[in-house]
């Protein structure tokens, strides 16, 4: 009986696999009501500043002038250093962190790690120009926030300044 049931060869097990899109639906049905939802107290937000006169980016957030510069600086392009300070905010206007807690930062344009609604922020800024910029969550700091004051999902403002650009 043994040696008939070694003569057997031995067959290979099949990967065990699921295949659900069922997963991948409810997540995007998640992310699209969690865009939704801050777009919503993004919007009253701008409701409630009557300061300023906000213009929606093509890349999600919205961003309006502190300090326009009027001499016709340009614009920071790809592989530019810049030098920049910014303050971050919560949509209730409670300051999270402060200028002087980042301090002023060196930024090379496109080529180094910021959060994303910044990187794409400052390349819409001149010289000397000040902006604040409203993001939300998958601009900024996303599913996961900072670890320390910045929550999950959470939209933030922004107001930065532009000190320089160095070609």
């Amino acid at each position: 009986m043994i040696a008939l049931i070694s003569c057997v060869s031995p067959e290979p097990r099949r990967p065990v696999s699921h295949h659900s899109t069922s997963y991948i639906k409810e997540s995007v049905k998640l992310n699209k009501h969690i865009n939704a939802v801050e777009e919503k107290a993004i919007l009253y937000y701008i409701a409630q500043d009557s300061l300023r006169k906000y213009t929606p980016s093509n890349n999600g957030f919205w961003y309006a002038s502190i300090l326009q510069k009027k001499n016709g600086n340009k614009k920071p392009v790809v592989g530019d250093r810049v030098l920049l300070e910014y303050e971050i905010f919560d949509l209730r206007n409670q300051l999270i962190y402060s200028k002087e807690e980042i301090g002023k930062v060196s930024y090379i344009i496109d080529k180094e790690n910021l959060t994303t609604g910044l990187q794409e922020g400052l390349k819409l800024m001149r010289e000397g120009e000040e902006m604040q910029f409203l993001f939300p969550s998958f601009k900024a700091f996303g599913f996961t926030g900072d670890q320390e004051k910045i929550g999950i999902k959470q939209p933030l403002v922004y107001k930065v300044k532009l000190i320089s650009i160095n070609k």
